[in-house]
């Protein structure tokens, strides 16, 4: 097919688009559907010519930034771009809890087409304890847009995703979000692009990626610009030059459409009617409904011979389903039900399974096991130990940074290695809305044996405060064993930044107490930097528990008597048991309350078991 002839389709399709809709069968569950009807014969056209054509019209990038640097808003924009209707904002953050903690947890995708060209775009997480959503996803791209906050500059996980991607052979172009607000100043952009270029150098970037390209943008405003415009929206404002820089900038997909089928796994999920969902871009050859394949497990077990039942992929806002895709397209498939994150999908005839890249390992774990107090089995409907299990195992199987090992003489418990709280913190919530009822442990980091020496997880600690909270945060992460690498004014008068490396056991709730020092007007952002010495005890930084001593339902009159002794966990008439830790004592050691006061609970066994690390 022509050039001149597939723009002149794609023109056509975006033209009718908005006269001529049909709502398409939604695969998975919480899915938004709805498709223009003539994209249906365009893509499948699309699939079916890739093999003659090449990968020179296909693009795949994502998008990585530090948290809360306006990655969903941006990618929100270019669907609006190039002729998606939007029923509300960060459409790409479909999970319940993203939408309520207005953030990313897994990495998403979808495709648009641009001046005849397929973009494929992938949507990644900001925080680092959900890295290892970045790392797995950076194989399926070939450039990535570095989304970085004008005021803010680059921060900590800046660094991680940007020293993923460099490692990966990847050219970012950089964009800086949120020019057109009134504190940016060109002084202020030429500075952060200074830090930027800096930055690169350190992570060992190439002649080749320090030659970076940079756009100012912002995505609230939908529109983005190869000029700064100080406290204004250039002339004809949209993301056309955004869009032009990826077609410019990133380079075509590799591979051979005549090769044999190879796909790596990068993501999956299960629909309740289709079975396990494979998602993952092709390396090479062509692939039909129909066709035989096999699994080849990345750890050598066997993965056995299948048939592709279902091809499709996401179009926009919704999904289009495929009779063929060939190399260089990301799609989802169904049929093979063996296959896991990491693995390779191919011909029956392939010999040897695509390289999954390195992934950082977990620093956190805790046990999870069956709720066996007193109060067991009066809220929950799962609640054996086998339940928990293939609950868990479930999750592990869509989390490539999420381990889960059975615990030696446990019983029905289980050890959950995670990259941090938030995401152990996560699953819990996950689990509960889901009907589990599971008791947990304290979490405890990760520790590694290297010729003989004891290593434990280091990581960067960015605190933005206002100067007069720079002495208590400075001895707060001392007592951590935390060390203080920079202190330096930022543009708002009166604040700092100061940066730490502190040990991830000591900053296990440092964030609580983070914001009543800084009396909630801090921000602290953490990122995993490397395995480093132990670095011995902690200096009494963990607090005694109240521990109830009697069972029965809370009173407002006894709950009023402790709130001066400690952190409430429980509220108004809730059932507590003798033993039960009902708080976090304001002093070392533990407290005991009788019935008469409400039963507060033990913090006596956390209190022993953080101090043993």
């Amino acid at each position: 097919m022509s050039n001149s002839l597939f723009r002149g389709l794609q023109t056509s399709c975006s033209l009718l688009c908005a006269s001529s809709v049909r709502t398409l069968h939604a695969v998975t569950p919480g899915c938004v559907a709805g498709l223009p009807l003539l994209l249906q014969p365009f893509t499948n056209l699309r699939a079916f010519s890739s093999a003659a054509s090449g990968t020179e019209h296909l693009r795949d990038f994502a998008i990585i930034a530090h948290v809360d640097h306006g990655k969903t808003t941006l990618m929100d924009r270019l669907l609006s771009q190039t002729g998606n209707t939007l029923t509300g904002d960060r459409v790409m953050d479909s999970n319940a809890l993203e939408k309520e903690r207005g953030i990313t947890i897994s990495s998403k995708y979808t495709s648009f087409g641009y001046k005849g060209f397929t973009i494929n775009a992938v949507d990644t997480p900001g925080h680092a304890d959900f890295g290892g959503e970045v790392e797995r996803i950076l194989g399926m791209v070939d450039g990535a847009l570095l989304l970085v906050d004008a005021n803010e500059g680059p921060l900590s996980q800046t660094k991680f995703v940007l020293e993923k991607a460099l490692k990966r052979g990847l050219k970012p172009v950089v964009v800086l979000n949120k020019v057109d607000r009134p504190s940016v100043t060109e002084q202020q952009c030429n500075e952060v692009q200074s830090n930027l270029f800096d930055l690169f150098a350190h992570l060992g970037a190439t002649d080749d990626q320090l030659d970076f390209t940079t756009l100012y943008a912002s995505a609230r405003e939908g529109w983005a610009s190869t000029e700064l415009c100080v406290g204004q929206a250039p002339e004809n404002p949209s993301m056309a030059p955004l869009l032009d820089a990826i077609l410019e900038h990133v380079p075509p997909p590799p591979g051979d459409p005549q090769g044999q089928f190879a796909m790596l796994v990068t993501m999956t999920e299960r629909d309740s009617f289709l079975g396990r969902v494979a998602t993952g871009r092709i390396a090479s050859g062509q692939v039909k409904v129909g066709d035989k394949i096999k699994v080849l497990r990345h750890n050598g077990a066997p993965g056995g011979d299948s048939k592709v039942t279902k091809i499709f992929k996401r179009s926009g806002v919704g999904k289009l389903e495929l009779d063929s895709a060939s190399a260089g397209d990301v799609i989802s498939m169904t049929g093979a039900a063996a296959a896991g994150i990491a693995d390779t999908i191919g011909a029956v005839d392939l010999a040897a399974a695509l390289s999954p890249g390195p992934i950082e390992p977990p620093t956190l774990s805790m046990i999870f096991g069956p709720n066996d107090s007193p109060l067991a089995g009066r809220e929950g409907s799962h609640l054996t130990g086998s339940k928990i299990g293939e609950r868990l195992n479930a999750e592990a199987e869509t989390s490539v940074s999420l381990r889960v090992l059975p615990v030696d003489g446990g019983g029905e418990s289980f050890e959950v290695q995670a990259r941090g709280e938030l995401q152990l913190g996560l699953l819990i919530e996950n689990m509960r809305r889901e009907g589990y009822e599971l008791s947990v442990s304290p979490p405890v980091v990760v520790y590694r044996m290297v010729n003989g020496q004891r290593m434990e997880p280091l990581e960067e600690v960015v605190c933005e405060i206002e100067d007069e909270f720079s002495g208590p945060i400075i001895d707060a992460l001392s007592l951590r064993r935390g060390e203080l690498l920079e202190m330096k004014p930022i543009e708002v008068e009166g604040k700092q930044r100061l940066t730490f490396v502190a040990p991830s056991r000591g900053l296990i709730g440092f964030r609580s107490l983070f914001a009543t020092l800084t009396r909630g007007s801090g921000m602290l952002h953490r990122a995993f930097q490397s395995y480093g010495h132990y670095k011995g005890p902690l200096d009494k930084v963990r607090k005694g528990v109240l521990i109830s001593m009697a069972g029965g339902k809370t009173t407002t009159h006894a709950l009023g008597l402790l709130e001066p002794r400690g952190v409430l966990f429980t509220g108004i008439q809730q059932e507590v048991y003798n033993g039960m830790i009902i708080g976090e004592c304001s002093r070392d050691g533990e407290m005991e309350v009788s019935k008469s006061t409400a039963g507060v609970l033990h913090l006596g066994i956390l209190c022993f078991c953080y101090r043993g690390v």
